[in-house]
């Protein structure tokens, strides 16, 4: 008797093996798709946050005779500040007060970090995910150090930052404030100068 291994070609147990391989890879790609994306997002958060922190800094640092308008904002954000200004100072020719151009400064920032510059028929496509916008500086607006301080709603849960109190206890940011996410500039400010 004569016996010849004779193989041709895959069986099919083989490629069953393949194709397990190869969906498990497709899903990890998947997977790390996914990650890299909420990474992305989060990554955008924080430089527009950083974006409208150091923005909102130079206006009271140019505005130096309002600056205790800026004190006394409540925390911005999710429309606190309400409807738009009597006085319309984006006009540098404006004939507007320190205590006006402050408000109006207020406002335009609240509607950035809300989104409202970007709107679709849905609503705000812009702006940071449930903001709060919260300046602290020396009382009755004296030279000193002032701090501007974003949170936001963050993807992951993490534990709660101590930097700053900006929209801690809200409710805001979930349970014991673990989405939260907080960036805090400070800087020097004379409002004399």
């Amino acid at each position: 008797m004569n016996f010849r291994n004779r193989q041709h070609g895959f069986s099919l147990i083989e490629l069953l093996i393949s194709l397990v391989i190869f969906t498990v890879g497709m899903m990890s790609i998947a997977g790390l798709q996914i990650v890299a994306k909420k990474s992305n997002y989060e990554s955008l958060q924080r430089t527009t946050a950083s974006h409208i922190a150091y923005a909102m800094l130079e206006e009271m640092r140019t505005n130096g005779e309002g600056i205790g308008t800026y004190l006394a904002a409540p925390d911005l954000g999710g429309g606190a500040f309400g409807d738009a200004p009597a006085s319309d100072c984006s006009n540098p020719a404006a004939p507007c007060t320190a205590g006006q151009k402050a408000s109006h400064d207020l406002w335009f920032w609240e509607q950035v970090i809300d989104g409202a510059q970007e709107m679709t028929a849905d609503g705000a496509t812009g702006g940071i995910l449930t903001p709060t916008l919260c300046i602290n500086g020396p009382v009755g607006g004296a030279a000193g150090t002032y701090e501007v301080a974003v949170a936001w709603y963050g993807s992951a849960s993490l534990e709660n930052s101590d930097i700053d109190d900006c929209g801690e206890g809200t409710g805001k940011y979930g349970d014991g404030d673990t989405n939260r996410r907080v960036l805090q500039i400070t800087t020097f400010i004379d409002p004399n100068i």
